[in-house]
């Protein structure tokens, strides 16, 4: 049951049709792992926190510096020098003090997520390196954890939902195979434009809540952003028999 205080707190929320208070101590009990504390782990962070997820973990070994205020807007400059992680926890926790947040002052690797994965009901890919997500894809898959991966790079984002507990899904890898892609390509070598992950950011939290609350997330599809036209595409991501991840023997 909702204390007065929450009930309050998350009373907008609480008048959506189709959610209601059971969906909210849903959100209440969850726990969730966000890696990556950058421009799409903020605006995602706050808005869950916001929303009354019960725990929020938070990994990210970077510092803030001068170049990341344009984006990622809820740090400030009094911030730069400091651990993008232990920051936004801080932040967190002054929006909503009835929740959790633990950082990891560092980037997350494969020990940290067999300990951490066990305990968790959605993992966040916020980050902007490849070899971070496969390790995630992998991970997830692995302990049958679901996984939401966003990516955001000039006018340009996208989401994919991956569920390892339901049939025949698609992984991230079945989309982007390790031998393909663009490696290199990021942030710092193609630039963003702010907003741009400031609204996958939120989709990725949306989707969460919706997830969270018992709500039904189609997986084995990804959705691409037109920042320029706003429009967004749908793609069909068929399972790969012969994917290397792990989900092709799933």
């Amino acid at each position: 049951m909702l204390s007065a205080q929450e009930q309050i707190r998350y009373s907008r929320q609480l008048l959506v049709k189709d959610f209601n208070e059971q969906q909210q101590l849903a959100l209440k009990n969850a726990s969730i792992l966000i890696v990556g504390a950058g421009g799409l782990g903020t605006p995602a962070a706050l808005y869950l926190a916001g929303a009354g997820i019960g725990k929020i973990i938070i990994s990210d070994g970077d510092r803030i510096d001068l170049s990341n205020l344009q984006r990622q807007v809820l740090y400030k400059q009094s911030d730069i020098g400091e651990n993008k992680a232990e920051i936004i926890c801080q932040h967190l926790q002054s929006v909503n003090e009835d929740i959790d947040v633990e950082a990891i002052d560092e980037m997350i690797d494969a020990e940290s997520l067999d300990y951490y994965l066990p305990e968790i009901d959605l993992v966040l890919d916020c980050t902007d390196n490849l070899t971070t997500r496969y390790l995630l894809n992998s991970k997830c898959i692995e302990h049958r954890t679901p996984l939401l991966s966003a990516a955001a790079i000039r006018y340009e984002g996208q989401l994919m939902f991956i569920d390892p507990n339901q049939q025949n899904f698609s992984c991230y890898q079945c989309f982007y195979p390790k031998s393909k892609g663009e490696p290199g390509l990021n942030c710092s070598t193609a630039g963003v434009l702010g907003p741009i992950l400031g609204i996958i950011g939120s989709m990725q939290a949306l989707q969460a809540v919706k997830y969270l609350s018992g709500q039904t997330i189609i997986g084995n599809q990804l959705m691409w952003f037109d920042g320029k036209s706003l429009q967004w595409q749908t793609f069909t991501v068929a399972k790969k028999d012969n994917c290397a991840c792990a989900c092709a023997h799933n």
